[in-house]
């Protein structure tokens, strides 16, 4: 945003310091004034008056203020009428009237009021011209002087083929004659395009901290005014005072805002003339002196073909979501403020935040910290992380929902199937944890950890997340027979059909559909006929998860009892401890046969 300079400011200060010192002279002087004047009857002022003792009287607001020839002060509340105007003239008592404000304070205020408007638009003006125009001309940049850039490229982890790409043009600000000696330039412009809360920012002030140089910053939205001509009259001062203090670097967070595509419907002369400024800007750069224009979006579809072409934003960089090493790296850069306890496994909880961004993890660790200080400690333990994932995924825990011993066996059997099937099928995630505590809309879950990141999935491995998810029915029909089953797989179907239904449409896993993309057509350019035999696809392979679920569950039905039993009893079970109870309850069934 921007600032006054600092000699306004010091004026505006003086100006308001002798406006107060005038207004408390103003009430001192009144005070003073009312302190003289001593009160007296109507009675005793008439008897003055006939005794040629009272000099002049000033009636205001219902009150004569009299003086005597001795110079004494009267106060007297009286009404004014014309026995007593003709009283003081035949008795040769100076009348006067004051209709006004009473006292110097009442007639200042008063000033003040009837000047206050002159006052406004008088401030106005003179903080626009003190303020160098900005309103008018640059942008509302922040600038950041280099010696208060303390982020640096080892403080933004994650992201280290961006770093890579970002280091070259450190280089470029730190000596920019050793690339124009060997005839090659840094690129002009580059574009941060990624998910949010990756990281973008943080490596633009990176990038600033590593080469020493001010950096100023911005947001598209800045620019965009109603007034035409204000956005590209901004858009010229900006890049006048990054000149100005070059080599730095200009970052423009959210740049969609300022460089959508032109001619389209929500664009309109004033955005477009803000855009053709941005562009001429940047075309002249280089012989302004060495300003790298850094920005930001995350919507790098919505930017004008204008924008993206070499010559204003050269290089494209791409900042991804963190694959599993690269948000450990995240937390541990997050928890190194924090006291961890030696259980704390960052690769874990790294394993167990998939598809989480930089800010999303940082988040966590800081509901790890809160977790831990509600319990009144400042180590933070594994056990405050895992509640603070839970938290953050599902919810904070319902732990005052009323559930009936039936409710709660009925729970608990459910996730015992989704356990005890994503333990007997090899191609399946490993366990986690399964819970029986109720967290935002699910009465329990089990949650199972890949061992790392994939790029593809293979249709084992579908088959086998299909079978466990309808591995909670498939249970409840076990257990309680078919009657019984209730509402709590609408969830695990949902799942279950979205999965079946992407194998058939877009992956090509059916052979009655074949390999055709019917994922992608248009409505109306599929026949009813292939609809219907999609539709029939889905249900064969969702048929065929539900078999190989029950088929598992009554082949191991003592470990599902086990595990459920297990569950009731302490509401939450380890991957290990889960598989513990189900291989020691298989051999016990194998033994008692």
């Amino acid at each position: 945003m921007p600032t006054l300079p600092k000699r306004p400011l010091i004026a505006l200060a003086v100006l308001a310091a002798l406006l107060a010192a005038w207004l408390g002279f103003a009430a001192w002087y009144d005070h003073h004034q009312r302190a003289e004047e001593r009160p007296a009857t109507y009675s005793a002022l008439i008897e003055q008056a006939g005794q040629g003792e009272l000099s002049s009287i000033t009636f205001a607001n219902g009150t004569g203020h009299a003086v005597g020839t001795d110079g004494s002060r009267y106060r007297v509340v009286m009404p004014v009428t014309d026995d007593l105007l003709k009283e003081m003239r035949a008795h040769k008592v100076a009348i006067a009237f004051d209709e006004g404000p009473g006292g110097l304070m009442a007639q200042t205020v008063g000033v003040l009021d009837r000047a206050a408007p002159f006052v406004v638009v008088a401030l106005l003006i003179g903080g626009l011209l003190m303020s160098g125009g900005q309103f008018f001309g640059m942008g509302r940049a922040t600038r950041v002087r280099p010696e208060d850039t303390k982020t640096v490229f080892a403080d933004v982890a994650g992201v280290d083929e961006a770093k890579e790409e970002l280091r070259e043009t450190v280089q470029f600000l730190k000596d920019p004659r050793r690339f124009a000696m060997a005839g090659a330039r840094v690129p002009k412009g580059i574009l941060l395009v990624g998910p949010p809360g990756t990281g973008k920012t943080m490596l633009a002030k990176a990038a600033a901290g590593e080469a020493g140089v001010p950096f100023f910053a911005a947001s598209g939205s800045d620019f965009v005014e109603m007034f035409v001509g204000l956005g590209a009259a901004r858009v010229r001062g900006l890049f006048k005072t990054a000149r100005a203090n070059a080599p730095c670097i200009l970052f423009i967070d959210e740049i969609d805002a300022l460089a959508g595509k032109r001619g389209e419907s929500t664009s309109h002369s004033e955005r477009e003339q803000t855009l053709n400024q941005l562009l001429v800007e940047m075309d002249g750069i280089v012989e302004g002196g060495e300003v790298v224009v850094i920005a930001a979006t995350n919507r790098s579809e919505m930017l004008d073909p204008a924008v993206l072409r070499p010559g204003r934003f050269d290089r494209h960089i791409h900042v991804s979501l963190p694959d599993v090493a690269g948000r450990e790296a995240i937390l541990g850069v997050h928890a190194g403020r924090l006291t961890l306890a030696p259980d704390v496994c960052t690769r874990t909880v790294a394993r167990g935040t998939p598809g989480f961004s930089g800010a999303e993890l940082a988040n966590l660790t800081n509901e790890a910290a809160l977790s831990a200080a509600r319990q009144g400690r400042v180590v933070v333990t594994m056990a405050d992380y895992e509640a603070a994932k839970d938290r953050v995924l599902m919810g904070t825990e319902r732990r005052s929902l009323a559930l009936t011993a039936h409710e709660r066996r009925l729970i608990a059997v459910h996730e015992a199937g989704h356990a005890l099937v994503s333990l007997r099928c090899p191609q399946a995630d490993p366990i986690h944890k399964a819970t029986i505590i109720p967290r935002g809309g699910a009465l329990g879950m089990v949650v199972r950890l890949p061992e790392g990141d994939r790029v593809s999935v293979s249709r084992a491995k579908l088959m086998a997340d299909i079978a466990v998810a309808m591995a909670g029915r498939a249970a409840e029909e076990i257990a309680f027979g078919p009657d019984q089953v209730t509402t709590g797989a609408e969830a695990d179907f949902r799942a279950a059909t979205d999965l079946a239904r992407r194998m058939v449409t877009a992956w090509g896993m059916s052979e009655e559909i074949g390999f055709v993309a019917h994922a992608a057509a248009e409505p109306g350019a599929r026949s009813e006929r292939t609809a219907w035999r999609i539709d029939e696809e889905v249900r064969r392979i969702t048929d065929e998860g539900m078999d190989h679920a029950r088929r598992l569950l009554r082949t191991d039905r003592a470990a599902l009892d086990g595990i459920a039993q297990g569950l009731l009893e302490r509401e939450t079970l380890s991957g290990d401890e889960i598989a513990a109870l189900a291989d020691s309850e298989t051999e016990r069934a194998t033994e008692a046969a």
